[in-house]
């Protein structure tokens, strides 16, 4: 029970979200190398990938090849679905490149965020990220919720608010996910991170409704105004899973050895990093376990849409591509080599980096340069989260909160949705109707004084109360559930288990 009757108030609510949740692991990759049948269809990537899910993967793939996949390097074995994002190197001080080990694979989440959530369409694919940044435009450390303006909720900021690099030392409590995005220097990691650097990437969740595909792969998506929750622009109104990847990248290997670290696609600052998703569920399936995996625990062993299908880890690892297309047989992208595979060259920023040229490439000629004036990132401290993060046996995990309090919503405006993706354009506000409004949340006008939260059949509401003319008692639980958070107060971090 707790007694506002001290002011003035009425009670509103801001969202409902259930606290619903798998992680599929992907315990292996099927390749690495220069496959992206989504940017550059029918022949050669720019730049190299590790690549997970079904094994039918080719330089053209349909929704019904893979379906067809012999098989999948993710547990559970009906999800022949397409996960790939660029791979980390190490650049030796003599330019010698090498692929840093990439230790359990890749974590897919499928967040049950929102209200009527529906199964990924046949032949849908998206793009998160924009492989071509090199800065990053807002407020390092992302500021609290709360605090968040305009131009933090524009689809630009939160795509660039998307990424995360986890700095992992399991002998501390874990980071909060998202926490960082970018990646640190070498010494940072070096010093800091003696268990790696987990990559992180959310994906849009809102869906047009109709195309399964666009021009540039984004603009049939967008972001909630929350990343992870929230609100939907207009016009995105259809809630699909809310997808988040994890690779985890073995950087201690290279303590003390000169050099430095590089994405695939020649990023050295992690704000170009992305990822790419190919629906490979049978939609019924999918939307099954979308109905049905309510455990709170995460795991597809819970599940029971997922019994008896389950395969192995040693299953899981088996799983190569069926057939390396022919164009790449020159390529060598784990190294050592003289360079990055498909010859891509190392550009820093901040501006917009050149774009990168699919196509058959020589062995590397290029030789990659190392940064020889300061470094093009900031650096942020090791900051933990109030509890430690639960991970699995190779550090998996989102980070976990126990929230006291939840942070009013910051204001929102009614304009048009922004899909540029250059670093250049302004990203407008993303639209919010009344109806969305109504259905996950509320506009923060000048009034609303506290928030709480409270949980009825499995759904998390969060209550704000703002300043009206009459005095009223609003009954209400916090929240402390090891599986579900909002943003620390202090840091603005956020994550969920």
């Amino acid at each position: 029970m707790k007694s506002v009757a001290s002011f003035t108030a009425a009670v509103a609510l801001l969202s409902g979200t259930t606290n619903a949740f798998w992680r599929m692991p992907c315990r292996e990759r099927i390749g690495l190398m220069r496959l992206d049948p989504i940017v550059d269809p029918g022949t050669a990537s720019s730049h190299g990938h590790t690549l997970h899910g079904g094994s039918n993967l080719q330089e053209e793939t349909t929704y019904e090849m893979l379906r067809d996949s012999n098989c999948t390097s993710c547990q559970f074995e009906d999800d022949k679905s397409a996960y790939w994002t660029p791979s980390l190197h190490f650049i030796h001080e003599n330019g010698k490149t090498e692929v840093v080990e990439q230790i359990g694979g890749m974590l897919a989440y499928y967040l049950l965020l929102g209200k009527d959530i529906k199964a990924f369409p046949k032949g849908f694919r998206m793009l998160a990220g924009d492989s071509r940044l090199r800065n990053f435009t807002g407020a390092v450390p992302d500021p609290p919720l709360a605090a968040w303006t305009e131009e933090d909720l524009t689809q630009f900021s939160l795509g660039q608010k998307s990424l995360g690099f986890n700095c992992l030392h399991y002998k501390k409590p874990a980071e909060g996910a998202r926490y960082r995005h970018f990646l640190p220097t070498k010494d940072y990691m070096d010093e800091n991170c003696a268990d790696g650097i987990r990559a992180e990437i959310f994906f849009p969740s809102c869906w047009n409704g109709k195309d399964v595909d666009s021009d540039n792969h984004k603009d049939h998506m967008a972001y909630p105004n929350m990343i992870d929750g929230g609100v939907c622009p207009e016009g995105f109104d259809t809630r699909l899973p809310s997808l988040f990847y994890e690779t985890i990248w073995n950087t201690q290997a290279f303590k003390d050895f000169p050099g430095q670290f590089v994405w695939s696609n020649g990023d050295p600052t992690g704000y170009g990093y992305h990822a790419d998703f190919i629906n490979g569920w049978d939609i019924d399936t999918l939307q099954s376990a979308v109905e049905t995996c309510t455990d709170p625990s995460g795991k597809t062993e819970d599940c029971p849409v997922f019994s008896g299908a389950l395969l192995s880890e040693p299953e899981m690892m088996q799983c190569k591509i069926e057939s390396q297309p022919k164009i790449l047989s020159n390529d060598d992208c784990a190294g050592p080599a003289d360079g990055l595979c498909g010859n891509v060259p190392v550009q820093y920023g901040p501006a917009y980096a050149a774009a990168l040229k699919p196509g058959d490439h020589a062995e590397p000629t290029v030789k990659p340069t190392l940064a020889s004036s300061a470094a093009p990132v900031p650096t942020l401290s090791y900051a933990s989260a109030r509890s430690k993060g639960a991970t699995d046996a190779y550090g998996g995990g989102i980070s976990v909160y126990n929230v006291e309090e939840t942070p009013a919503m910051p204001t929102l405006t009614s304009t048009s949705v922004s899909t540029s993706t250059s670093v250049e354009a302004e990203a407008e506000t993303p639209a919010v109707t009344a109806a969305a409004l109504a259905d996950d949340a509320i506009s923060s006008d000048d009034g609303i004084v506290s928030t709480s939260t409270y949980t009825s059949e499995g759904i998390v509401y969060e209550v704000a109360i703002k300043e009206i003319a009459v005095t009223v008692t609003v009954e209400a639980k916090r929240r402390r559930h090891a599986h579900m958070h909002r943003r620390d107060r202090e840091h603005g971090l956020l994550g969920r288990h």
